[in-house]
């Protein structure tokens, strides 16, 4: 019920490259992300990216977020998935890099961390099946 997981990190040029790739794989273990920077940037931040389309990986991720969120975490989310699905079905999560780093898993709301955009599928395509469809992920 999930079309493609994809992230995205910032990455800024007082941090150390090889952590922060660190704090991704330990959410995306089989993930190698795509460097790009920002056209309005003068080479001070890098951006690190990846989508994940092969259902196995999709289940795996899910898995593990579900195995590795605190209890209060998904409740967060159940309560707050009206507000983080958009009208296309994209399910926005961000967890905190440096708690990620130390192989812990925490959802937080400021931008300095892995954002993770959840593409469901849901047929027909609207926000009530959408809803439907993300309920079940953190239970």
């Amino acid at each position: 019920m999930i079309h493609n997981i994809s992230y995205r990190v910032f990455l800024y040029q007082t941090e150390d490259k090889e952590k922060v790739k660190s704090s991704i794989n330990f959410i995306f273990p089989d993930s190698l992300p795509t460097e790009t920077t920002p056209e309005e940037e003068d080479n001070t931040i890098i951006v690190l990216s990846d989508k994940i389309e092969k259902k196995r990986d999709i289940r795996k991720i899910i898995e593990f977020l579900n195995n590795n969120l605190t209890l209060t975490d998904k409740e967060t989310i159940n309560n707050e998935l009206k507000n983080r699905i958009d009208e296309t079905g994209n399910l926005f999560l961000r967890f905190d890099k440096q708690e990620s780093y130390n192989e812990n898993l925490k959802l937080v709301k400021h931008g300095d961390a892995i954002h993770v955009k959840i593409k469901i599928a849901a047929y027909p395509a609207n926000k009530k099946n959408q809803l439907k469809i993300a309920e079940q992920f953190f239970n």
